[in-house]
């Protein structure tokens, strides 16, 4: 994860005032997420079908990265969900479901030519999924080179039924359905990875993979360059979509709270008091329904952007933000005007520039207005 010099001191702006347009730059079919890599200028995007491609120079070139097709299972909410590089950009980390529809989590060598070896693959984690749903996908390598990979509580609604355990999977200790995880993902003499001794249970309350409780399905999350803290998209079920935030400082066990809570309402189950709410939330009331999670703006092209988290929802295809104060609050949401088509995600350049995917529009660029 390249990260350019920011500024701690600078002020944050008027986030209503900030003014930019998308720019289409890729026409990908149904892109699902995307990252850079250290010393390369391109942005990598995920297709849902199975293949990588590459943007370079404001093109696509025309040649997938890597084609896992033959492995993967796509539709619906199933397929290559997710890619990022290890912070020397040498290897590529893929989450995506199988043939099956259970998760794997695999690694690549990369190409000096900025393609991977196919025959580099090497699994580092598996997942059975119980339902076709809630796959969660992401990837995500933190500044400190550990991996982090979300998992959504298994599928179905309200985090019951088949593959489920009674208090639903995102409370469950026993399962790493429904679950923010975080792991070292450089294989040892006898693991295909091993577990960072700061994870909060390491002593055996849980599994030690977990680094969060209380996912329903964690749709993008990203680091923000200048803090380190990590801000987590989590989708709702029937009223609630949320933004959570670990910060950086927190070390410790935290509890996101589905399916005791959705958002900062109760759901089901009684709530043991531990359970963090969002920093920001919305309802479906106005024709949304699934959010897209993106990034805080650390760009320099638009200036009035500085500091918001950007996100979207994949129903009204509006592009929103609001302003991070230093303390980790969330504003207001602002609505900045410009939507796609089912946004999916978004991606970040190493200059700190943001790009959107929609699965109508492809690939398009936030540039200034």
């Amino acid at each position: 994860m390249a990260a350019p010099t920011t500024d701690s001191s600078r002020p944050l702006s008027d986030l209503r005032t900030a003014r930019f347009r998308l720019t289409p730059v890729a026409n990908i079919e149904d892109p699902t997420a995307a990252a850079n890599r250290a010393g390369d200028s391109a942005m990598y995007v995920t297709q849902q079908s199975g293949q990588v491609w590459a943007i370079r120079d404001n093109a696509l070139d025309p040649t997938p990265v890597l084609d896992i097709g033959g492995d993967v299972s796509s539709g619906g909410e199933r397929g290559l969900l997710g890619l990022d590089f290890s912070n020397d950009g040498s290897k590529l980390f893929l989450n995506y479901t199988n043939r099956d529809g259970h998760t794997r989590v695999v690694e690549y060598e990369m190409r000096k030519d900025g393609t991977a070896d196919a025959k580099t693959r090497r699994e580092i984690l598996g997942i059975a999924q119980p339902q076709g749903n809630h796959n969660g996908g992401g990837v995500v390598v933190a500044p400190d080179g550990m991996l982090w990979i979300g998992m959504g509580d298994g599928g179905a609604a309200d985090d019951r039924g088949p593959g489920h355990a009674p208090e639903g999977n995102g409370q469950s200790p026993e399962t790493l359905l429904g679950k923010m995880l975080r792991i070292d993902p450089r294989a040892t003499a006898t693991s295909p990875y091993s577990i960072p001794p700061d994870n909060p249970y390491t002593n055996g309350t849980a599994l030690p993979e977990i680094r969060a409780f209380g996912m329903r399905n964690p749709w993008k999350y990203s680091f923000d360059r200048e803090t380190g803290d990590l801000f987590i998209a989590n989708v709702g079920q029937e009223s609630w979509e949320q933004i959570n935030r670990l910060p950086k400082s927190l070390t410790g066990p935290i509890n996101f709270g589905w399916p005791i809570r959705e958002g900062a309402h109760a759901f089901r189950g009684d709530d043991p008091g531990t359970t963090v709410a969002p920093i920001l939330e919305y309802s479906h009331n106005d024709g949304r329904c699934s959010i897209s999670g993106g990034y805080v703006y650390r760009g320099t092209k638009i200036e009035n952007l500085y500091g918001a988290y950007i996100y979207s929802d994949f129903c009204d295809g509006k592009i929103r933000g609001t302003l991070i104060s230093a303390d980790g609050t969330a504003g207001a949401e602002v609505d900045f005007g410009l939507e796609a088509g089912n946004v999916t995600g978004f991606g970040e350049d190493n200059a700190g520039e943001l790009y959107v995917l929609s699965l109508n529009q492809g690939v398009l660029r936030i540039d200034p207005a």
